[in-house]
């Protein structure tokens, strides 16, 4: 009997094609496109850091001779990049029975079994990518268990930076509170270009934000023209900062449901950067992505002993990162 999933359509390039195809439904960041996607080769990569001296050149008479360049000084950082693997399988009950009919061919039923598991893998790959870059943007990238994988201040030998706005208190000045943060954050880009701070918040801490006696008259105002607008989800700015609340969460391995903003908490950081947030992608570990460049996901299918079924393999190889923590900056409600 012909084996239908040795058919072409069945085979590594196309499962991950197909699988890189389906509609991501997850993750706010992704969809702020803040961490692009920097595919490499390698299955580690390394963060060069220059500091660079920029001061202003002095007017000096034809002939004389220039003034000399100063060379920054480098620091070679090395990551691991995460692998993530996760299977499945095709059970002959799922495709048992199926015939052609009408439109449809034995082929197309049997690729939409595939694309209904492939479709459920994609989105569990997608929640952890999201939750994999909310590390990042806080700072310390952590496991499906809640364990540091990387601890982007202690790679990079610098102090985390925690603002409180306040809130607790309704005389406080949360304009002045926001214009500090502004200020630390741009010292924090040592004279790098942004176009704006975003801030995604814990639901409780967006609650007490907008129902602060400062806040809440700017908050109304902006509610009442909210309808108005295209797309309602770019945030409430106020002070120079655009707060988003963010409801992120997912469920471990042993059901334990983990917040990825903690109560109370929000998360500053700068957008329209040249280089400050990405996501490297590497290659998986198969013999047909050898010295290729990295995709963000990975599908191949196999038989299994005595083809009582396919089992179906995904994996993604991603390190989000952070190439200057020193910017992100978390703001405490109290």
């Amino acid at each position: 009997m012909q084996n239908l999933f040795a058919n072409p359509a069945f085979s590594m390039a196309n499962l991950t094609a197909a699988i890189n195809l389906v509609p991501n439904r997850y993750g706010r960041l992704e969809d702020l496109n803040l961490f692009p996607a920097k595919p490499t080769r390698f299955r580690q990569i390394i963060i060069e850091e220059r500091n660079g001296v920029l001061n202003l050149l002095p007017t000096l008479p034809p002939g004389s001779p220039g003034t000399v360049g100063t060379r920054g000084k480098r620091k070679l950082r090395s990551f691991v990049i995460p692998h993530i693997p996760h299977d499945d399988v095709v059970l002959p009950e799922e495709v048992q029975g199926i015939r052609a009919f009408g439109s449809e061919s034995e082929l197309e039923t049997v690729a939409g079994v595939i694309a209904r598991h492939l479709e459920t893998m994609r989105n569990k790959h997608a929640i952890t990518l999201e939750h994999l870059r909310m590390g990042a943007l806080k700072g310390e990238i952590l496991d499906a268990d809640g364990s540091t994988i990387y601890n982007l201040f202690d790679e990079f030998k610098i102090d985390a930076t925690t603002l409180s706005l306040g809130l607790a208190d309704a005389k406080t000045n949360v304009r002045n509170k926001c214009v500090k943060v502004l200020g630390e954050m741009e010292k924090a880009l040592q004279g790098e270009f942004m176009t704006g701070v975003r801030c995604l918040c814990s639901p409780s801490f967006f609650e007490t934000l907008t129902s602060h006696d400062n806040v809440v008259e700017a908050y109304s105002r902006f509610q009442e023209g909210a309808w108005l607008r295209e797309d309602v989800r770019t945030g409430f700015t106020y002070g120079g900062i655009t707060f988003e609340e963010y409801r992120g969460q997912a469920s471990s391995a042993d059901g334990t449901v983990r917040k990825f903003i903690a109560d109370g908490e929000a998360h500053c950081f700068p957008v329209g950067t040249v280089d400050t947030f990405g996501t490297y992608f590497a290659p998986a570990d198969f013999n047909e992505t050898v010295n290729t460049l990295g995709l963000s996901l990975y599908a191949k299918q196999a038989p299994r002993p005595f083809d009582r079924g396919t089992d179906l393999h995904t994996q993604s190889n991603p390190l989000p990162m952070c190439h200057r923590p020193g910017v992100l900056i978390k703001l405490t409600a109290a």
